[in-house]
């Protein structure tokens, strides 16, 4: 089957984490024999920073990095009904123009036979309510959610004709654990700043306690403040600026621990939505200390797969544990892969689209473990 993905960018994960999930999505559908393009728009927020910031190797670095991927650059001019005349399966993200999105529901309404779906992979459904009800939904076969929560909330405000659980999870292809990689660190995290969503909890959970215990600690990331970054040196903690995807597990690797920092809008609205991070994280076989969430749908254990810090107390508490304990850190490490390899790779995904398609109506795909799904 071909597969055509509408996304902000597969290209540049620079401070768009849903490129990473989408890569290892497409990678997975190309290895059971499925074709795969992604469009994304021209002048692309994410793409445009990324070269600002990276200059253009860093395009050059994705092509090298992930050679099997296509990605194709759309702007006002392009024939979007051309483009999806032979496609089996489109799936629109989120961030996609409104007048797009109702283009494609379009398209689909006047005859043309692929399955429609919506992705949402973001908090505006709760933070931004009025952009996700002004989208037109009701020509789409279904809605992807990544997370009950979401799916909840599109259910209680009527959006789309159905609506199905989807988590992001981790391209284990990529993530794996690297041995050979001698540790020259403790802690490191990775994670953007986030338009002051998290600006108190990464005081909290990353800059005191990291500071107190005087661990060797490296931020990675993107759209710190000046502030922020006085905030980090005045701690000790190198800060790196962004890095690429692709080279992410051999920086965690290099470190003995690292964190889970929510954004609020997850923690207070959405609960039991984690951080594509978390997935990452796990699958490298890093020890995770987690500020507080709520794994509302039981997608890992805590005190097994990672530990839960309450306050700053409670995190260098966590973190001394970690660090001077080879025995704890060696057991958070293989209970979170563990869990990771047994339900949540871009693997257990690809299965879960598959059946969500045929629940969908769509008869080229067999079904497997049934989805959460209500009608409208």
């Amino acid at each position: 089957m071909k597969f055509i993905f509408y996304t902000h960018s597969l290209v540049s994960d620079w401070n768009h984490g849903n490129a990473h999930f989408l890569r290892g999505v497409m990678r997975d559908l190309q290895r059971r024999g499925h074709e795969t393009l992604a469009l994304e728009p021209a002048g692309a927020w994410s793409r445009t920073n990324l070269i600002e910031d990276q200059g253009s190797g860093a395009i050059e670095r994705f092509h090298e990095a992930f050679p099997q991927h296509r990605s194709e650059s759309y702007d006002q001019a392009f024939d979007h009904e051309s483009a999806l005349a032979d496609a089996d399966v489109v799936i629109v993200h989120e961030w996609t123009e409104p007048g797009l999105v109702e283009r494609i529901g379009r398209i689909r309404r006047n005859g043309a036979p692929f399955t429609l779906l919506f992705h949402d992979t973001h908090h505006r459904a709760v933070s931004a309510e009025g952009d996700i009800a002004s989208l037109m939904l009701n020509d789409y076969d279904g809605v992807l959610a990544f997370g009950e929560a979401l799916r909840e909330r599109y259910l209680r405000a009527g959006w789309g004709k159905s609506v199905f659980t989807w988590h992001e999870a981790a391209d284990d292809a990529l993530f794996r654990p690297l041995p050979d990689i001698e540790k020259s660190g403790d802690l490191i995290w990775i994670g953007n700043w986030g338009d002051d969503e998290r600006s108190a909890e990464i005081s909290e959970f990353l800059v005191r306690p990291a500071g107190n215990l005087g661990l060797k600690t490296t931020v990675r990331g993107v759209r710190y403040p000046d502030h922020a970054l006085d905030e980090l040196r005045n701690a000790g903690i190198a800060y790196g600026g962004w890095i690429a995807n692709a080279d992410v597990p051999s920086a965690f690797a290099r470190n003995k621990v690292t964190v889970h920092i929510p954004r609020r809008p997850y923690v207070e609205h959405l609960p039991g939505i984690p951080t594509i991070r978390v997935f990452e994280a796990l699958a490298c076989g890093i020890p995770l200390i987690s500020a507080p969430w709520k794994d509302a749908e039981h997608l890992f254990a805590p005190g097994r797969d990672y530990l839960l810090a309450g306050n700053c107390e409670a995190m260098e508490k966590s973190l001394r544990d970690v660090l001077f304990d080879a025995d704890l850190a060696a057991g958070l490490a293989a209970s979170g892969l563990a869990t990771i390899k047994a339900r949540h790779t871009c693997r257990h995904r690809v299965d879960e689209l598959l059946t969500i398609l045929a629940s969908c109506g769509m008869s080229k795909v067999a079904g497997s473990p049934q989805p959460r799904e209500a009608a409208e």
